[in-house]
């Protein structure tokens, strides 16, 4: 392990693109999640973000949550290391709801899809948004690492 790159020689984050016909830029993405991880105090172990269409996420939905609706991220802890704090899951980002709703919130495409990546992200590291406490602090999270990312206007 080198200063150049802290992570161990295993670590894998893998981003895959699929949708068949929306796609969002990686380099947007790997550092974003990188600073998360870091500011938590996480160091991945692996991690899968599958950007997908609303059939996919929905049919997740369905069978491992039993949910009958449309989500915008789902996100599936892999391995409970919480004391090493070693991350290892998937998110599931369905790029159709951001599509269609980023407009809503005055966000770019982009940006609201790095918001479903951030707040899957940060269900994985324990954040829950069950109470309207809860939903406020996680999206005050999402708001901070996401100002992080964002060039300067």
């Amino acid at each position: 392990m080198t200063s150049a790159n802290p992570e161990p020689a295993a670590a894998s984050l893998l981003i895959e693109q699929a949708h068949p016909t929306l796609h969002v830029p990686e380099k947007a993405l790997r550092p974003l999640i990188r600073r998360v991880l870091k500011e938590e105090g996480y160091t991945l172990g692996y991690l899968g973000v599958v950007l997908a269409d609303h059939a996919t996420v929905l049919d997740l939905n369905r069978t491992y949550l039993d949910h009958d609706y449309h989500t915008d991220v789902l996100s599936f802890l892999l391995s409970e290391t919480e004391e090493d704090r070693i991350l290892d899951g998937e998110v599931y980002v369905d790029l159709d709801t951001a599509a269609e709703r980023h407009a809503e919130f005055g966000a770019s495409f982009e940006e609201e899809v790095q918001r479903y990546v951030v707040h899957g992200l940060l269900h994985l590291l324990g954040y829950d948004d069950a109470t309207p406490a809860e939903k406020q602090a996680m999206h005050a999270r999402e708001d901070h690492y996401l100002a992080l990312v964002r060039p300067p206007s």
